[in-house]
C-alpha cells in the first residue's frame, strides 16, 4: 500500500477553508433575547495582556485565590446608527422590503457610500413588515489607528416587532456606547476574520505529520494523491499547499472581564504594538481572540451561552501595563 497519510483530526472541521471577502465578519445568525436592544457592538483589537484576579467561581480548586489569566483588550468607540432595515417573510427567508436612512452623517462616510438626496418615505409610513434592524456604522477617527473610512454593517434588534422599532426610531443618528449594550461579566459570543498567512504547505496548513526520513521526494508533502484504482481524480480531502487564513471564525462565550473608559489603566509602557494607545471604551475579555491588531472584532449575544458560567465580576488585583516591546 502507498504511504496515505490524512490530516489530523479536525482539520476538515471548517470546510471549505474560504477567504473573508471583508476584513470584517459577516454575522448570519442572531440569537433571541426579551430586551429591546442592539445584539452586537464592534470594536479594534489593541492587543493582549495579562491580569491577577480573584477566583471567584464555586467549584474551582483556585476559589478564593489570586490567580493570573491572559486577557484581550478591544477598543470600542462609539457607533453612529445611519438607518433602519425593514424585512418582510417570504417562503425563502426574510427579504429586505424597505430601508430608511439619517440624513445627518459624518463626513467620513461619503467615502462609504452615497447617501440619496432626500427620502421619500419616513420611518411612519411603513406599516408592513415582520422584522426590523439597524445599520450601524463605525467612527475609527476616534481611535489612533491612523484609520478615517468607518465599516458599514447591520445589526439586529431584541425584543418584540413594535418596541424594536420604536426603539431604532430615537436612536438613529444617535451615538451608542458599549455600557448600552453589553455589562460586565456577561458572555458574548466573537466574530472575527482570521490573520491571513499567505501561501502554506499541507504540513502547516492541514497538519499532516512528517514523513520518514527514508522516505522518497518531500517530506514535507502527502503520501499519495490518490489510490490505485477507483475514482480515477484527486479528492478534495488530499492536502495540498495553498492560501492560509484569513478565514472567518466565532469564538463562542467569551468573559468580559471588565468594561472601563479610562486608557492610562490599560495601556502598556509604548502603547500596544502595532496599535498604539487606547483613547475610548474599552472591554477586556477572557483569552484570546482572532485577528490581528486593529482588526475590526464583532462582539454580540450568545447563540448558546454556558450556564454553568459564572456571571458575577470578579475583582481585579492587578493590571500588566509592562512593555510588550521586547528587549
Amino acid at each position: 500500500m502507498p504511504n496515505v497519510r490524512k490530516p489530523r483530526k479536525g482539520s476538515l472541521q471548517y470546510w471549505p477553508r474560504k477567504r473573508a471577502k471583508k476584513p470584517y465578519a459577516r454575522i448570519r445568525s442572531w440569537p433571541t433575547i426579551s430586551e429591546t436592544k442592539l445584539l452586537c457592538f464592534p470594536g479594534y483589537k489593541a492587543g493582549m495582556t495579562h491580569i491577577i484576579i480573584t477566583d471567584n467561581r464555586a467549584h474551582s480548586l483556585t476559589k478564593g485565590e489570586d490567580i493570573k489569566i491572559p486577557v484581550t483588550v478591544i477598543e470600542c468607540p462609539t457607533i453612529k446608527v445611519l438607518g433602519v432595515n425593514f424585512y418582510k417573510k417570504t417562503p425563502y427567508g426574510l427579504t429586505l422590503s424597505a430601508s430608511i436612512l439619517s440624513q445627518n452623517l459624518d463626513k467620513e462616510l461619503s467615502r462609504k457610500i452615497i447617501l440619496p438626496e432626500k427620502l421619500k418615505k419616513k420611518i411612519e409610513d411603513i406599516k408592513d413588515f415582520d422584522d426590523v434592524r439597524a445599520i450601524v456604522y463605525t467612527q475609527p477617527k476616534k481611535t489612533g489607528i491612523g484609520k478615517k473610512k468607518p465599516e458599514v454593517f447591520e445589526i439586529a434588534v431584541g425584543g418584540e416587532k413594535d418596541k424594536k422599532l420604536e426603539y431604532l426610531k430615537n436612536l438613529i443618528g444617535k451615538e451608542v456606547s458599549v455600557r448600552d449594550i453589553f455589562s460586565e461579566g456577561q458572555q458574548v459570543d466573537v466574530h472575527a476574520v482570521t490573520k491571513g498567512k499567505g501561501t502554506q504547505g499541507p504540513v502547516k496548513r492541514f497538519g499532516i505529520s512528517l514523513k520518514s526520513h527514508k522516505s522518497e521526494k518531500g517530506r514535507r508533502a502527502p503520501g499519495s494523491l490518490g489510490p490505485w484504482n477507483a475514482q480515477q481524480h484527486i479528492m478534495w480531502r488530499v492536502a495540498h499547499a495553498g492560501k492560509t487564513g484569513y478565514n472567518v471564525r466565532t469564538e463562542k462565550n467569551k468573559w468580559i472581564i471588565k468594561i472601563g473608559d479610562k486608557g492610562e489603566e490599560i495601556n502598556p509602557k509604548g502603547g500596544f504594538i502595532r496599535y498604539g494607545l487606547v483613547k475610548n471604551d474599552y472591554v477586556l475579555l477572557k483569552g484570546s481572540v482572532p485577528g490581528c491588531a486593529k482588526r475590526l472584532i464583532k462582539m454580540s449575544y450568545p447563540m448558546r451561552p454556558n450556564k454553568k458560567m459564572i456571571q458575577e465580576v470578579p475583582t481585579i488585583q492587578y493590571i500588566s501595563l509592562e512593555s510588550k516591546q521586547g528587549k
